[in-house]
């Protein structure tokens, strides 16, 4: 019989008689199941968070920081546990959740160091006449209760870093799990339960949409970080009132290869950057541009790599490319794969699917209205088209209503300069996939892929907000 799992409601676990199903994507077995929050238990949880904070903004930095490192440390101790509930309720490849909990780990290290640098500084307000020996001491302070709202396809990373940051600043936090994948948060919350941080500074509510409204709704709430996709993200914004609102949505990366680069490590780098996780990452590589010099011989090199790929049992550690989501997001990567091939696209590879698998998938001879270009795919499907002028190419990243981040292989530094100044995202990877991501670094994009910054010194600055105090030392 599968395992239920009670919410953490104010630093206690708390059932329910309505129930979250969980099941494997790969093989519908159930997983588990969770209790479900109600608008109630969303509102209780604010509250205590509200009257936790009381104690947690006094909260000296040495024992955020032990925390931190408390938390990281049970990550460590129970790894192989995490990472095999997350490859059964995810379908995440065994490979790949393991990575994703050693993530995880260092975010919660990174936050332990953080806490001891949220500081401030001094400045001099003596610039006009009259104002001599004045100056300023300008601090942070944490804003109070935050609203985490996480996405299925990291959580465990990217609930450790909506998480992570709060206890680091002094906040409290209350977060939503996705409902398809909240297992695994609510074991970060037993970790989180068996250190010394202060009982309600942290709740895990998995609950639909609906019964969330509060974290949208209630004044208590200073500030909602959303991770998921661009239309619910700005929807969130729209309705969340005088809230600050961090927003980390979709993406459609792409990379420009020149003529000049190793080939082998490039074509090597993509296949991960393409297919890691099954396609389902924000930065995942979708568009990939080669020089017209290389095309070819790139082809041959992609095709011969993909086509090695193991795709199926997320468990066995010899496999690749486990399951998707779900099979409705299989079909809806069909659909826009057999679209593109009935408008005159050609596959390189991949384009079938087998219940929540879906092969890794490659296509050329496409145009750039179609949606396997145009839009955010979130599968392992990536497209393949030759460039002559590189400036042109970076016209034709930009060609996307997403800005999150973009990558270039080159050995050319005027280029490399180019391409950071012009291309219209967030990060720019150099010689590297933008599936790249440094859990420290500024990480967020420009036009529908967001608002803001995530990594947690930039997460820790949108949790705090900035006073001076100015001092007349005559």
């Amino acid at each position: 019989m599968a395992k239920t799992y009670k919410m953490y409601l104010g630093g206690h676990w708390v059932d329910r008689a309505n129930k979250i199903k969980v099941a494997s994507p790969y093989n519908g077995a159930v997983v588990g199941q969770v209790a479900a929050a109600s608008r109630k238990d969303y509102t209780e949880a604010i509250k205590i968070a509200h009257q936790t904070f009381q104690q947690t903004r006094d909260l000296p930095s040495y024992q955020r920081e032990q925390t931190c490192l408390a938390v990281a440390a049970g990550l460590e101790k129970n790894h192989e546990k995490i990472a095999t509930m997350m490859s059964r309720e995810l379908g995440k490849s065994l490979t790949d959740a393991r990575g994703e909990v050693t993530r995880s780990i260092g975010v919660f290290r990174v936050a332990g160091e953080e806490a001891k640098r949220v500081g401030g500084e001094i400045i001099d307000l003596d610039w006009s006449p009259g104002s001599e020996e004045r100056m300023g001491l300008v601090r942070r302070f944490p804003r109070g209760v935050i609203a985490g709202i996480s996405p299925f396809n990291f959580p465990l990373n990217l609930v450790a870093h909506k998480i992570a940051p709060a206890i680091a600043s002094g906040n409290t936090i209350v977060l939503k799990p996705a409902s398809s994948t909240p297992i695994v948060a609510l074991m970060l919350a037993e970790l989180i339960d068996g250190t010394d941080h202060p009982k309600g500074a942290v709740s895990i509510l998995p609950g639909s949409a609906r019964e969330a409204s509060p974290l949208l709704d209630d004044p208590r709430v200073k500030l909602i970080t959303f991770t998921g996709s661009s239309e619910v993200g700005w929807w969130i914004k729209e309705h969340s009132g005088r809230k600050e609102v961090v927003l980390e949505l979709g993406g459609n990366a792409g990379v420009a290869i020149a003529d000049d680069v190793d080939l082998e490590f490039a074509a090597t780098r993509l296949l991960y950057g393409a297919f890691a996780v099954a396609g389902q990452s924000c930065i995942s590589v979708q568009r990939i541009y080669v020089h017209e010099k290389i095309y070819n011989r790139f082809l041959r090199l992609f095709k011969a790599k993909v086509l090695k790929l193991k795709v199926g049992n997320p468990l066995n550690p010899r496999t690749d490319i486990g399951s998707m989501v779900s099979r409705e997001a299989v079909k809806a990567a069909m659909q826009i794969v057999k679209a593109a091939v009935a408008d005159g696209a050609e596959l390189l590879t991949g384009g079938a699917a087998r219940g929540g698998l879906m092969q890794p998938t490659v296509l050329t001879n496409v145009k750039r209205t179609m949606d396997v270009c145009s839009k955010e795919a979130f599968a392992p499907l990536a497209v393949v088209q030759p460039y002559k002028s590189f400036k042109k190419v970076i016209a034709e990243i930009n060609d996307s209503e997403y800005g999150l981040q973009a990558g270039v292989f080159t050995n050319r530094l005027k280029d490399v300069f180019y391409a950071f100044k012009h291309i219209q995202c967030g990060g720019v990877v150099v010689n590297d996939i933008p599936t790249y991501r440094a859990d420290h670094q500024p990480y967020g994009g420009m036009k529908n892929s967001g608002l803001g910054r995530e990594g947690v010194r930039y997460s820790i600055e949108d949790m705090t907000e900035i006073k001076i105090l100015s001092m007349n030392l005559k």
